[in-house]
């Protein structure tokens, strides 16, 4: 027997196998055991192998943290806003049909999930345009106001305070009310001139019942009430319904028709109320949309998720749309003057995105389905005019319960 089989022989009687003088690292990492996790769950005591316990399930982060760790960890479970989100966005809105295509193929974890990525850029979206628009007319501008030469805004509300009876408040009132209809009929071929008169007319409305609630609060009140019996809507019966029914048909109306006085003084009222329902409203219609696609595409034997997906890309893309149009035209308005050279660019690139948008979504239908461009092009005609048949019903109810919930 050799040396080395004698030593070998000896060792495993001994269990004490020989110490190398210079182990390799492999020899190292295979010989020494892995260091333990000394924590423990704080809901059943067990050791934490990771982020979460293996036997209940409490994530070892407690609540109890820095706030904006607490910030970047909320964004990050509810849209997924971490490194994917860069490799998201650039295809999303330059390269029609690539996220669905990269999804179907079961490429998903590096891009953010269609619907966590459609609910928080339509979120956005809305609430960038709720914030950057404003419906109230501004007609304090003389360049842009041919009325505002005619009748002078500050003299008449100035002749309006300092009236000393109702009747010549009202007389100012309605004196100002012909000169202005006898200023928009000499410019009646200038953009918007209507709107413009509608809002002067309101403001010096606004001004008479101000003086005439100074001088006699009684008359607005009656005269309020006068207004919303003439153009109030008549409550709504159904004929051998329930009473119940009727009172609640009753209930709505009265709760319209005094919305509607008061959209009529605030019309931001109804654009914060729409803009608030329009989300949620999407995503109701997202299923429909699928659901038209896959009649659409019945002979191509797709599941309605892959449909479904299909329409979560396309509604996110129109959504990130819409935000990148507010924002040029605010920059637009902001940076630049009508006439000048920048002003034509921003108004070239929204022109551009403009274009793109349905371009986009044509050119999704194609490389996803893989048909023809006649198939193609007579599905999404199909497609574009029973979806814009749905939102504009889903608009209207939109405005309507918007106008009740204000």
């Amino acid at each position: 027997m050799s040396d080395t089989e004698a030593l070998t022989d000896q060792d495993l009687i001994t269990n004490n196998p020989p110490v190398a003088s210079e182990a390799s690292p492999d020899h190292q990492s295979m010989a020494e055991p892995p260091e333990k996790h000394d924590a423990t769950c704080g809901n059943c005591s067990e050791p934490l192998l990771g982020p979460h316990c293996y036997a209940c399930g409490q994530p070892e982060k407690s609540i109890v943290r820095q706030m904006p760790e607490l910030i970047g960890d909320f964004f990050s479970t509810v849209f997924g806003l971490d490194s994917r989100i860069k490799r998201t966005l650039w295809p999303l809105l330059l390269k029609p049909g690539f996220l669905t295509n990269e999804y179907l193929a079961g490429r998903r974890i590096r891009y953010v999930s269609p619907v966590r990525l459609f609910i928080f850029l339509c979120l956005t979206a809305f609430f960038v345009a709720q914030l950057s628009s404003d419906w109230r007319l501004d007609i304090d501008a003389p360049a842009n106001n041919p009325l505002q030469a005619r009748v002078d805004f500050n003299s008449v509300e100035q002749d309006i305070l300092q009236a000393t009876s109702v009747e010549e408040v009202l007389r100012l009132r309605d004196q100002a009310f012909e000169e202005l209809l006898a200023a928009a009929d000499e410019s009646a071929e200038v953009p918007g001139i209507h709107g413009i008169m509608i809002g002067m007319e309101h403001m010096i409305g606004a001004a008479a019942r101000q003086r005439i609630a100074s001088l006699d609060p009684t008359y607005v009140l009656e005269e309020e009430k006068r207004t919303e019996q003439q153009s109030g809507l008549e409550p709504i019966q159904i004929e051998n319904a329930p009473e119940a029914v009727n009172a609640w048909l009753a209930q709505q109306s009265a709760a319209l028709n005094h919305n509607m006085q008061r959209i009529q003084k605030d019309p931001n009222l109804l654009k914060d109320a729409l803009f608030g329902a329009i989300p949620s409203t999407l995503f109701l219609l997202l299923p429909v949309f699928a659901l038209l696609l896959s009649l659409a595409y019945l002979f191509k034997k797709r599941l309605y998720m892959e449909h479904l997906i299909v329409a979560l890309h396309s509604h996110a893309f129109l959504s990130l749309s819409l935000l990148l149009l507010v924002l040029l035209i605010d920059l637009r308005d902001w940076l630049t003057l009508p006439g000048a050279f920048t002003h034509t660019l921003f108004n070239l690139a929204l022109a551009t995105l403009g274009t793109w948008m349905p371009v986009y979504l044509l050119l999704t239908q194609k490389r996803v389905y893989q048909q023809g461009w006649m198939a193609t092009s007579v599905k999404f005609f199909f497609l574009g005019t029973c979806y814009l048949a749905l939102i504009s019903i889903a608009a209207a109810f939109t405005v309507v319960t918007s106008m009740l919930r204000i």
